[in-house]
């Protein structure tokens, strides 16, 4: 084994499971890239190593670790594939109906995310609605809806469920103009593969974890199109059960998601719409690039 990888193999695991414990508490889909890369990586060393002291094949360190490198790409991509088949598969709706969150519970307690309220509140940003949609086996999606003080531009603040019970914030901005377009900027890091409609301009930055930023790109973006930005009328649950709806019909005449009556024998998205979602989870996984949806 060449002593140069002797020499990184030791720090680079202490960070990786640095990363992998702090990660833990604070759920940021950035910090989460560089630790696949390096759990990747280090998978692929520690297994050259291994051959190396037990002699299992007689090849070059160099020669066992690429193809290491390549069997998990090869058993990753399998194992992606078969979970957007099994959510394909599964009852849990891809475009699911949101109620009213009236249990108290719209805005954990945690520090890191009541600064974003305070942000929130700084920047004359004021709360609409509290909403949560069921995503399936209990857990809940809770959204609180914010909009700025002249009410043209409407905040979704969105509090995503990990495994391990951590929450992932991220946020979603939209206004609406005269012209009848809707300008969407957001930091979501879940593939979507699908279609939006013809009227919407969706610009996503899942590096972009920081509040003021992405509001800033948002009205640089509203500003560049020349179009007056028209205020907000419709209550948060009328107008994102109403898109909801939308985009399920949209989505399925588009031919990313399958018509209702061929469902329950083949599930809801199409093999097309399923290599969409399969690519695009590689490359947020590991690049943080989401689709284009201009």
């Amino acid at each position: 084994m060449p002593e140069p990888i002797l020499l990184f193999l030791s720090p680079a695991a202490a960070v990786f499971l640095l990363l992998f414990y702090i990660n833990l508490r604070v759920a940021s889909p950035v910090l989460a890239i560089p630790i696949r890369w390096l759990r990747w990586i280090l998978f692929a060393l520690f297994a050259a190593q291994a051959n190396a002291q037990l002699g299992w094949i007689d090849r070059p360190f160099w020669t066992v670790a690429a193809a290491v490198f390549l069997l998990w790409f090869l058993l990753e991509s399998g194992f992606n594939w078969l979970k957007v088949s099994a959510i394909s598969l599964s009852p849990m709706p891809l475009f699911p109906r949101y109620v009213v969150n009236t249990g108290g519970d719209e805005w954990p307690t945690q520090p890191r995310l009541l600064k974003v309220r305070d942000w929130l509140r700084d920047n004359r940003f004021t709360p609409v609605q509290a909403l949560k949609a069921e995503l399936g086996g209990g857990v809940w999606l809770r959204t609180s809806v914010y909009q700025s003080h002249d009410d043209t531009l409407r905040l979704h603040v969105l509090f995503v469920p990990q495994e391990n019970g951590a929450l992932t914030v991220c946020f979603s901005l939209a206004t609406q103009t005269a012209a009848g377009r809707r300008h969407v900027t957001d930091n979501l890091y879940i593939p979507f593969g699908g279609f939006y409609p013809e009227s919407w301009h969706v610009e996503r930055h899942p590096w972009c974890r920081r509040l003021a930023k992405l509001v800033a790109r948002h009205l640089a973006r509203v500003r560049q199109t020349g179009e007056t930005a028209r205020a907000w009328t419709i209550q948060p649950i009328d107008d994102i059960n109403q898109q909801q709806q939308q985009m399920e019909i949209i989505n399925t005449q588009l031919g990313y998601l399958l018509p209702h009556a061929e469902r329950e024998e083949y599930g809801k998205i199409t093999p097309e719409g399923r290599f969409r979602i399969w690519k695009e989870a590689w490359l947020l996984d590991y690049f943080g690039l989401a689709g284009r949806y201009q």
